[in-house]
């Protein structure tokens, strides 16, 4: 795909792209399509614009549909590319946010795979004028995983859409008439508490278990055809434990909070595949609530099934937290803390680091 903004070197002539020393301060002029929104590149009061002249440590001015770039040539040639995704984005009908100007530079800086816009405007799921997309590279290389293969673990921190995107997937499939069901079910297992010694009926103990999969529900479809839907059993909502002795055909079945299965409990729930289904499981191997001496299921599964075909273990990490900016952030620190050494003692009690 050709770039989208046109670029001319201000000392240069022609359109051609300019090839830049890396020891000079230069200046570029990007001209912003006729056919493009200038406003919907740049933001409401050039916010987005401003993003790009943080993250890219450039100056940026304009002047009608031409931004006038100065900096050194690799910054410059990264907010050129900056730019250039952006009016991208704009022209898929997408619009862009400041947080998906963000992902645009984090992405540019570190993948040269795949193109940013390609990745944030890939349509998995729409409802109510909503749409759901990948947001990160490590997502959509996730969603295609489930695309491409029969079973599928999205292993990561909190807030990196592992469980929401299988979801938007599942229902996608359904609407498609690719499966005929979708079984959603999560190990009732949380700290310090049983089922058996919380009050209510099976259905109101187990509720708190499920909600967040209902929620996540009533983001993708009409909340009046959810109820009518788990009533005829196209969707069913389940503990685990309901799926012992059980074959699932023509089924898309996720597994979510997987590293509170028990071995035993993984190979159950994986043998319960049956034809036309697919699997996806969740989890994170850093929040396991299982009790003490019990080994996780989802921690010893890929040392398992390692090379198997048509099974594929896709790992995101805090850079593909979708939450608040500070979410990763925190998923980060605590990685770091954790890998610092055992992570038992405070920071300035290891030698003063």
């Amino acid at each position: 795909m050709g770039h989208e903004v046109d670029v001319q070197e201000r000392k240069g002539s022609g359109r051609d792209r300019p090839q830049m020393a890396e020891t000079a301060s230069s200046q570029t002029t990007v001209v912003i399509p006729a056919s493009v929104p200038t406003v919907a590149v740049l933001g409401p009061h050039d916010e987005f614009l401003r993003i790009v002249e943080r993250e890219c440590d450039a100056d940026l001015h304009v002047r009608g549909n031409e931004v006038t770039l100065s900096g050194t040539p690799a910054e410059m040639a990264l907010a050129e590319r900056v730019l250039d995704e952006m009016v991208t984005i704009v022209r898929t009908g997408q619009g862009l946010s400041a947080e998906t100007v963000e992902r645009v530079v984090q992405m540019l800086r570190t993948e040269r795979s795949e193109r940013p816009a390609e990745v944030l405007s890939a349509n998995i799921l729409s409802n109510r004028g909503r749409t759901i997309r990948p947001k990160t590279l490590n997502q959509k290389r996730y969603v295609d995983a489930i695309d491409k293969h029969t079973v599928v673990f999205g292993i990561g921190p909190a807030g990196t859409g592992k469980t929401y995107l299988a979801m938007a997937k599942a229902v996608q499939a359904l609407q498609a008439k690719e499966v005929n069901r979708i079984i959603l079910t999560r190990p009732a297992v949380e700290a310090g508490e049983r089922l058996g010694f919380l009050p209510g009926t099976l259905s109101e103990k187990i509720d708190p278990y499920l909600r967040p999969l209902y929620d996540a529900l009533h983001d993708m479809l009409d909340p009046e055809t959810i109820p009518k839907l788990l009533t005829a059993g196209t969707i069913e909502v389940a503990p685990l434990a309901y799926m012992r002795g059980r074959t699932l055909n023509d089924a898309f079945i996720i597994l979510d909070e997987a590293q509170n299965t028990s071995p035993e409990q993984m190979k159950m729930f994986l043998t319960r595949l049956g034809f036309g289904s697919k699997m996806v499981v969740t989890g994170d191997v850093t929040q396991v609530d299982l009790p003490g001496g019990t080994r996780s299921g989802l921690r010893i599964v890929q040392e398992i099934l390692s090379g198997l075909p048509d099974v594929y273990f896709s790992w995101l990490t805090s850079h593909d937290v979708v939450r608040h900016k500070l979410v990763g952030q925190i998923v980060a620190a605590y990685d770091a803390f954790e890998a610092d050494t055992d992570g038992t003692r405070p920071r300035e009690q290891r030698g003063g680091r």
